[in-house]
């Protein structure tokens, strides 16, 4: 990915751009089931029927893709998978073109600052949602490169896959560690949120900062492995 610098700044525009957006693509494909099930865990809500309240229907990220595999066929862990592919493919190839010189031995606050930077630019003033993609972008990018820079100063460790899959896992990691806060699940499930702020504001004073984290496992679950096999498919191409 981006830590094989001077290899990759050899590259064209259109040859790098075609190797992000094939990457993040086929990194799309391998987990839209989890992201699927991430959805649905974070949407579903208790049902109240009288004085009893139902046991909700999805039950960990692997129960809810059996569930949904099960009840409405295995396609349907694909659902929306075509504009996911547009998005991946303009937004990933994008951001990863723009932030391929911003590696090396740096601080990881400066790399995150730097992507962030990059990434805001070219879409100012799109809203809280490219905010959010922003963050997470800017996190991934920046903490893969870090961790691979760390973990190749340990003796013993080369740049191989077990680096890239280590990075990838970081990357992830760190993602939805700097993310969570400003996922937008919350307000896809409830109208009466007025916008992000409001929705902010509502979780810190009603469910304390501890909110901003449920469904860490299931979130990392998605993003760490989507992470892996995108940096790792990177990699090779």
């Amino acid at each position: 990915m981006v830590a094989d610098s001077k290899s990759k700044s050899d590259l064209s525009f259109s040859k790098t751009f075609a190797s992000s957006a094939f990457s993040a693509c086929f990194a799309e494909v391998c987990t839209i089931p989890l992201d699927t099930a991430k959805v649905r865990l974070k949407l579903q809500k208790q049902a109240v029927a009288g004085d009893v309240v139902s046991l909700p229907k999805y039950k960990g990220m692997l129960g809810t893709v059996a569930t949904i595999a099960r009840e409405e066929g295995l396609s349907a862990l694909w659902k929306g998978i075509v504009p996911g592919l547009h998005h991946q493919c303009l937004y990933a190839g994008k951001t990863l073109y723009v932030g391929k010189d911003r590696v090396g031995d740096v601080p990881l606050s400066k790399k995150i600052a730097a992507f962030t930077t990059g990434v805001q630019a070219l879409w100012t003033g799109l809203g809280p949602n490219i905010a959010r993609n922003a963050i997470i972008n800017a996190a991934e990018l920046a903490s893969c490169d870090q961790v691979k820079q760390t973990i190749l100063k340990i003796p013993g460790f080369t740049d191989n896959v077990v680096t890239h899959l280590l990075a990838g896992l970081g990357a992830g990691f760190f993602a939805v560690c700097i993310g969570s806060p400003v996922d937008k699940s919350r307000m896809m499930g409830d109208s009466s949120y007025k916008s992000t702020l409001d929705c902010f504001i509502k979780t810190l004073k009603n469910d304390g900062p501890f909110a901003f984290y449920k469904g860490f496992l299931p979130n990392f679950g998605q993003l760490g492995s989507w992470n892996v096999i995108m940096f790792l498919t990177l990699e090779q191409v």
